[in-house]
């Protein structure tokens, strides 16, 4: 699953891959905006990403696009 969060006053967006599934990513950033604590994901290679909930911006959850392979006309 792909995820991107932005954070309020920096101007690159995070983008990572998780294993986790949108619902459980959402989950994890309502519980943590609620309690005004850290957002804490884990990326598909182990890697921890933590932001503090109350400098999020957005948070975008979707599916990894394909590359696309070869020679084609539009």
């Amino acid at each position: 699953m792909e995820v991107k969060i932005g954070v309020q006053n920096v101007a690159r967006e995070i983008t990572f891959e998780s294993t986790e599934t949108a619902e459980q990513i959402q989950q994890t950033v309502a519980a943590a905006v609620a309690a005004k604590d850290l957002i804490t994901l884990r990326d598909d290679k182990g890697r921890v990403v933590v932001v503090p909930a109350d400098r999020l911006g957005y948070l975008e959850i979707g599916a990894p696009e394909k590359g696309r392979v070869g020679f084609g006309s539009l």
